[in-house]
């Protein structure tokens, strides 16, 4: 089921191409004025830039003055691929190259590269979002997972610098207790922390979740942005 959140203002939307890998991947870019920094988002298993609740949560980051960026991890050929096998969704390697080759876009973009980046990674993007913050610290301020599977990043957990919310509903059961391992796991010097939403399973359909999940992951970008 979609989420179709209520309409709010906000920056243009600028659809962008990236290369990763030897592929272009398809992404839509949002840069209010006086952007502090710029969140670019790690859509989880079968999910894209499309996505409705992502979209809601961008929206909310545009309001406070975040700049954001949903990119598709998969090209439209590996995705209709993927419908078949179900496999590239869960190559966690693969996702966290191609994250961490937009983060050198974005490095490079002359409308981003003065912008530190956040992730936001959602179910199993989360996982490929922590690697690839490991795997490249430089200018990464933090990472927000929303539902999301971090034990995926495996033994890259501890090197991962930046602060981390994990965000989990309370009724997403098996979810919380991976996410409560991971948190255990992280750097413990970085300021981590989990984050319950009351009465949330793991898509964050019930009324409120989502909201309350969205105005989290700005409240953490913000404090962390500096």
């Amino acid at each position: 089921m979609d989420y179709n959140p209520p309409s709010m203002p906000g920056p243009a939307t600028k659809p962008v191409q990236i290369p990763a890998a030897g592929v272009l991947l398809h992404a839509d870019l949002a840069v209010p004025d006086e952007a502090r920094a710029i969140i670019a988002f790690a859509h989880g298993s079968g999910s894209g830039r499309h996505s409705s609740r992502n979209r809601y949560v961008a929206t909310t980051l545009n309001g406070f003055k975040f700049a954001t960026l949903l990119a598709d991890l998969l090209t439209e050929e590996e995705e209709i691929i993927d419908s078949r096998t179900r496999h590239l969704r869960f190559d966690i390697p693969m996702l966290a190259d191609r994250l961490i080759d937009i983060a050198d876009w974005l490095q490079r973009e002359p409308q981003t590269k003065h912008l530190r980046i956040g992730w936001f990674g959602a179910s199993t993007g989360a996982g490929a979002a922590l690697i690839a913050a490991a795997r490249r610290p430089e200018n990464i301020m933090a990472v927000v997972s929303r539902g999301g599977r971090p034990d995926l990043a495996g033994g890259y957990l501890p090197e991962v610098k930046a602060p981390v919310l994990l965000i989990v509903g309370e009724n997403d059961f098996e979810v919380l207790e991976l996410n409560k391992s991971a948190l255990a796991r992280l750097n413990p010097n970085a300021g981590s922390r989990l984050e319950i939403v009351p009465n949330a399973t793991h898509l964050f359909e019930e009324p409120g979740t989502l909201e309350a999940a969205a105005l989290l992951a700005a409240q953490w970008f913000e404090t962390n942005c500096r």
